[in-house]
């Protein structure tokens, strides 16, 4: 993972800040376009003003009516048009911008969360992580884009009307400032709690979200238990609590705008008494009250425009915050600083008094020391949960060491890259993952850049050419969400042709034939017998016609290896192996 990821900052205005620096110049010029708008807003009702004022001094029979209009309405026209393009600039600009910062964002996010142990996927759902790794870079953008188009224009705005009811008369102004001024505090005021109930309620709606997508991906166990009323009724309790922090989040916003509502029909009470007070004792013309008018009325109708966008931003601070736990959460797996290739020449692993427990659970193992050859074929066996899986998660780095090593030709697994780590081993588990592609592409993941002529004979070696023909698409055929559309054996031949396309050093089974038949399991044994011949290979099997032609057998019990030899070794032993071996004789196929 690149350095920089470890470098994003945990707070959400720092975290905006840092992927506006990758187009600091495109949203300079955005921000230098919007200053236009501003002007237009505020100079148009100075310039309607001296338009007023000079059409009541205008003598119609005497007076040439360009001359005296003109600088008013080649002021209303040039500020106009200015806006205009100033704005089709920055719809230009935005066109380009906006995506590639929410792609920053995205794959900065998912390149992170990518970096958590194996152990934080099982802990979170994956509905719940795909909803704020997608929130996040929505959310961002839409703060930072009111930001510029909204709050940046209307402060300018504001400014630049101060200026101008100012040179009226004082009194307008401290109205003015008064009215805004309040109604900024109030804002502000309910900005805390609007904001919290949003970020509840944007962790409810994830939340619901996981659950949804969970019961989703178990459809068959919904079907074949007839539990579709049950899941309905357990998603509710989920529902009804997404339904209670929207209507806080929404009832937060609304108190707001109450108060909000009552101070602005205060403040337009005071503003037209004023300018009737004011013309009546002639020390305001009728242009001055069209400029203090039509001032009064956009300023108001932008800093409500503002006011719900603060709103809006307050609700889409609570969704990034709630999407920036994914940061917050450190990576359990802390990657030496300079790690090196991991380079194999033999393949021999070594576990030297390996101690590990699962978070707060008991030992699993207890410094276990194993020697294994580079090259050597060792079945792993014993009953489920006797650590089997653990040992091979173990050595693929899936989880940190509570002490002791891990050795691959010399090299301690913790100080290399794990990107090389995982690129030395192949692994097939006894679920076989599948994206929702084709055939073609599931297979050639093994090795990007594998031919269709070496993508094919890894088909072959697995035995997938017979199914794959019978598909209408053949190759191209789509799988469906994790190979939903495929059966269990056909999902664990794509897995094995992708391992042996990969061609590592290293290959690891975990029950990678537990859903074929016999004969077919005969079969692929044989070919990865052919491909294997001089890698390292650990077989976790249940089966034990799979390790059959193993050089060596580690027998697990309880999280302790307590048999370690060939097969004829272990059965004169009578132990642990010999029991298991006695169960399962008849199952065996001969030679």
């Amino acid at each position: 993972m690149p350095k920089e990821m470890n470098a994003l900052p945990r707070k959400l205005f720092p975290f905006i800040l840092f992927f506006v620096k990758r187009q600091s110049v495109h949203f300079s010029f955005m921000f230098f376009t919007m200053i236009f708008w501003p002007l237009n807003e505020s100079l148009c009702p100075y310039f309607v003003k001296v338009l007023i004022n000079k059409l009541l001094l205008l003598r119609p029979a005497i007076d040439a009516p360009f001359n005296l209009l003109a600088f008013p309405l080649m002021g209303l026209f040039t500020s106009w048009l200015l806006m205009e393009i100033a704005n089709r600039f920055y719809g230009m600009v935005s066109m380009y911008v906006w995506p590639r910062f929410r792609k920053d964002i995205r794959e900065s996010i998912l390149t992170y969360t990518q970096g958590h142990a194996h152990g934080y996927f099982s802990e979170h759902f994956t509905g719940g992580l795909a909803n704020k790794i997608a929130e996040l870079p929505r959310a961002c953008a839409h703060i930072l884009d009111i930001f510029i188009s909204n709050f940046f224009s209307t402060i300018l705005t504001f400014c630049i009307s101060l200026g101008l009811v100012l040179q009226i008369h004082a009194l307008f102004g401290l109205i003015l400032l008064v009215f805004v001024a309040i109604f900024v505090a109030l804002t502000i005021l309910n900005m805390q709690d609007i904001n919290y109930t949003a970020k509840t309620h944007a962790e409810a709606i994830s939340e619901l979200d996981g659950q949804i997508v969970d019961s989703l991906g178990a459809m068959l166990a919904v079907r074949l238990f007839a539990r579709t009323s049950y899941e309905l009724k357990y998603l509710n309790k989920y529902q009804t609590d997404e339904i209670k922090k929207s209507e806080q989040a929404s009832w937060a916003i609304e108190k707001a705008n109450f108060y909000k509502g009552w101070l602005t029909f205060i403040f337009v009470v005071i503003t037209f008494s004023t300018l009737v007070y004011g013309w009546n004792n002639h020390w305001i013309t009728i242009g001055d009250c069209s400029l203090v008018t039509m001032t009064f009325l956009n300023l108001m109708g932008l800093i409500w425009h503002t006011t719900f966008h603060i709103t809006q931003i307050a609700k889409e601070i609570g969704i990034s915050n709630a999407a920036l736990s994914i940061l917050s959460a450190p990576h359990e797996i802390k990657n030496y600083p300079n790690a090196r290739p991991l380079l194999i020449n033999e393949g021999a692993i070594c576990l030297n008094r390996v101690t590990f427990a699962y978070k707060e659970k008991t030992n699993m193992f207890n410094e276990i020391s194993v020697q294994i050859k580079g090259g050597e074929k060792v079945g792993l066996v014993g009953l489920s949960g006797s650590g089997k899986t653990t040992f091979v998660h173990l050595i693929l780095r899936l989880y940190n060491l509570n002490s002791g090593k891990i050795l691959i030709d010399n090299q301690d697994i913790s100080k290399v890259s794990p990107d090389s780590l995982y690129a030395q081993i192949a692994m097939i588990p006894q679920d076989p993952i599948l994206f929702h592609r084709t055939i073609f592409e599931n297979i050639q993941y093994g090795r990007l850049d594998a031919t269709e002529k070496e993508v094919l004979e890894a088909a072959k070696l697995a035995h997938c050419i017979d199914f794959i023909k019978n598909m209408k698409k053949g190759f191209q055929t789509m799988v469906g969400e994790r190979g939903v559309k495929l059966s269990g054996g056909q999902r664990q031949r794509i897995a094995i042709a992708r391992a042996i396309l990969k061609n590592a050093p290293i290959l690891i089974m975990d029950e990678a034939t537990s859903a074929l038949d016999s004969i077919t399991e005969k079969w692929i044994q044989e070919n990865l017998k052919k491909v294997i011949q001089r890698a390292t290979a650990l077989i976790v099997a249940h089966r034990l016609s799979t390790i059959n032609d193993m050089d060596r057998i580690l027998v697990f019990d309880k999280g302790i290896i307590v048999e370690d030899g060939t097969i004829p070794a272990l059965l004169d032993k009578n132990g642990h192996f010999a029991k298991l071996w006695e169960r399962q004789a008849n199952g065996f196929i001969s030679e």
